[in-house]
């Protein structure tokens, strides 16, 4: 995590006091789970929320010595509850502590992040209504195909992140799980009872069967999931970048007074966050693949996983939840060029409706290979002309093309319009109808 690529409600979460708490937290509720069940004074589970604190530093300073964190932790804490914190972490073991914080943190880290969806989709929602019959060119392979609208582009990405926020609360029910069970999973130091109070106490369900620590393959699926997140956000940037290029110009990024795009040169308008973006994507996707690495642990636990943890947990989440809120300003502020759509539309005189002219040619009589030959004949002129030629006009006076269609019939063909009037009914199935 650094300052740039971070913000601070995400990176509280994972700061050591927040993880402290938490661990106080797991432990406190967990004595309150003994002490009803007679394992445990009342009167010690009382002691732990009435004194039970603790100091980072101190914790840092006892960790030093005995090199183990959780030991530590409860050192600190004993320090400031006395005599009744030798009942603290009855039955317990360290992964009964870490894993379920470390599920916690998650859980809030998903929160924040499903919020971050929500507020970039009302940004492409209102956009994409806003352009919804935009005329815009439509590109495959990068080139001109057929024409579509400014507002479908939009409401493919608000679909898209719909879908991810779907994934991610699928992510987070995975991962809110809590493991009480003591060493190896079994129980035998400790009531399942105890376990079923915290996990309710920190909002979790009870992990059915730990062996230790909580399976891995949760986290797998949470980090898979942040990665493809991140592919989306890499998605929407990257076109984004595509169409603000000098040759293109049919969007680009705010650009606000008194910013400079180079040192050198400037005339320089850059695509700078959407490019920050797609460098972001690649980080959160490469967290993925460690966390599925961490899955097969030997036996009942090991603590490679650990340290894996300690650095993708807050890394992966921090940076998606800063590249969601900087992508959300970016559509937010979109500059959008309609009449540089336009143009770009014209620029191949007539070529984008090629299909229509097939399709009327075969509906004519002609077979397909024919339709095709005829109609692509006339095309590359055009094509080798850079667009100076014009698709209609050559069709006009190709005798084969109008010996079967009427020439009020090829110019109907080049009807823009046409290509929209499914536009209601995608939106329709995207948004739902008004």
């Amino acid at each position: 995590m650094i300052p740039r690529y971070s913000r601070p409600e995400m990176v509280a979460l994972w700061e050591p006091e927040a993880r402290f708490r938490i661990w106080f937290e797991i432990e406190a509720h967990a004595m309150d789970a003994l002490a009803e069940l007679g394992v445990v004074p009342a009167d010690a589970a009382k002691a732990v929320w009435e004194r039970g604190g603790f100091d980072v530093a101190r914790i840092d300073e006892i960790e030093r010595e005995v090199k183990h964190d959780v030991i530590a932790f409860l050192t600190s804490l004993a320090e400031h509850v006395g005599e009744e914190a030798r009942f603290v972490h009855q039955g317990m073991t360290s992964s009964d502590v870490l894993d379920t914080c470390l599920n916690v943190q998650l859980v809030r880290a998903a929160d924040i992040i499903i919020r971050d969806l929500d507020e970039l989709l009302v940004v492409l929602k209102r956009r994409a209504f806003e352009h919804k019959l935009t005329p815009t060119i439509g590109r495959s392979h990068g080139i001109h195909a057929e024409p579509t609208t400014f507002g479908l582009k939009l409401a493919q990405a608000y679909a898209e992140f719909d879908r991810c926020r779907a994934r991610m609360l699928l992510a987070r029910e995975e991962v809110a799980t809590c493991a009480i069970s003591g060493a190896v999973g079994t129980f035998a130091n400790i009531d399942p009872r105890v376990e079923e109070h915290v996990a309710k106490a920190m909002g979790l369900a009870v992990e059915p069967v730990s062996t230790q620590v909580i399976p891995r393959d949760r986290h797998a699926m949470y980090f898979a999931t942040l990665g493809v997140v991140a592919s989306c956000v890499e998605r929407l940037a990257t076109e984004v970048r595509h169409l603000q290029r000098t040759e293109v110009l049919e969007a680009e990024e705010y650009f606000s007074p008194g910013q400079k795009g180079s040192s050198a040169m400037p005339h320089k308008r850059n695509p700078v966050l959407t490019e920050n973006l797609t460098g972001l994507a690649r980080l959160v996707r490469g967290y993925a693949m460690p966390a599925m690495e961490n899955v097969a642990l030997w036996h009942e636990r090991d603590i490679s996983h650990s340290s894996v943890e300690r650095m993708i947990g807050p890394d992966a989440t921090v940076t998606l939840d800063f590249a969601l809120a900087r992508l959300t300003g970016v559509m937010d502020k979109l500059v959008i060029y309609p009449e540089r759509m336009e143009k770009n539309l014209n620029k191949m005189g007539g070529l984008i409706h090629s299909q229509r002219v097939l399709l009327a040619l075969t509906q004519a009589g002609v077979s397909r290979e024919d339709s095709y030959r005829l109609v692509q004949r006339n095309a590359m002129k055009v094509w080798e002309s850079d667009g100076a030629l014009q698709l209609l006009d050559l069709l006009k006076a190709d005798t084969d093309v109008t010996a079967r269609l009427k020439v009020t019939e090829i110019e109907a063909l080049f009807d823009l319009g046409y290509h929209f009037k499914a536009v209601d009914t995608i939106f329709d199935r995207v948004f739902g109808k008004a």
